[in-house]
């Protein structure tokens, strides 16, 4: 994986992004930006890299894409909490944009992003590999922790009825607020836990087990949008070019998800 410095480096000498970073502002701007958990890992390694290039000081704030808890990002904007850019699933981006809080036409797509499955280190790993396998994967499970954000809506609305196990998974499943699965699998709160991969994969107390088999899979675009009436527009447009450009394409694939950008050669 390149380095921090390296990374920095190719993308200042890029030649689209230098002219954005030297004719920029000569005081620093803070961009405000909340993110939900899926583009969590990338973004926390990305971002000290973009105020080093900039000067620019980005405040973070996390959040589910959708849902009323009160930490999700429909709710903060809701509130009027501030920010300039926010960074979530396809679908809680349209709604905004719907809204009335991300302005038309920003999006800009990041990455795409896969759900998964992951049990406590040491547990039976089952086998999810084929729809079959997966319904008696849920079948069997005890308990069952799935997330209250874009995945979890899939799986209990489309992907249970489907499989026809919602008479198992309303007494067995749980829809997790404001953690990710992965933590309530960990302490043993849960046997079997479905996220997007990119939230499962840094637990070291869980075996990640695969994804959903591709015919049940969603595949969806976490995709970044400037908030109406942000003050940082151009800055917060900058650093959602910076998240999608190929110069971090690779860190980006390090943290479980697809990037949008391309790697050179690629």
């Amino acid at each position: 994986m390149p380095s921090l410095r390296q990374v920095a480096r190719r993308w200042i000498l890029a030649g689209w992004v230098a002219s954005l970073v030297w004719v920029a502002p000569v005081s620093a701007a803070e961009i405000r930006v909340i993110t939900s958990g899926a583009f969590t890992e990338a973004y926390k390694q990305l971002v000290p890299l973009y105020e080093a290039a900039t000067g620019d000081k980005v405040i973070s704030a996390f959040g589910a894409s959708i849902g009323n808890a009160p930490d999700s990002i429909p709710s903060r904007l809701a509130r009027g909490e501030a920010f300039d850019l926010v960074i979530l699933s396809e679908g809680g981006l349209a709604a905004l944009e719907k809204a009335g809080q991300v302005v038309p036409g920003s999006r800009m797509d990041l990455a795409r992003s896969q759900i998964g499955a992951a049990v406590r280190k040491g547990t039976p790993k089952p086998d999810i590999s084929t729809v079959a396998a997966l319904k008696q994967a849920i079948l069997n499970a005890k308990s069952i922790a799935y997330s209250a954000s874009a995945s979890g809506t899939y799986l209990s609305s489309e992907l249970f009825p489907k499989l026809g196990v919602t008479q198992h998974t309303d007494v067995a499943a749980k829809r997790i607020f404001s953690e990710r699965v992965g933590a309530v699998v960990a302490r043993g709160d849960a046997e079997l836990g479905f996220q997007q991969v990119s939230e499962l994969i840094y637990f070291k107390e869980l075996d990640f087990i695969g994804t959903l088999p591709d015919e049940v899979q969603q595949t969806i675009f976490f995709s970044a949008g400037l908030v109406q009436g942000s003050a940082h527009a151009n800055s917060a447009r900058q650093l959602a070019r910076f998240l999608s450009s190929a110069a971090v394409a690779e860190m980006v694939r390090a943290t479980g998800l697809d990037p949008v950008g391309k790697p050179s050669g690629r």
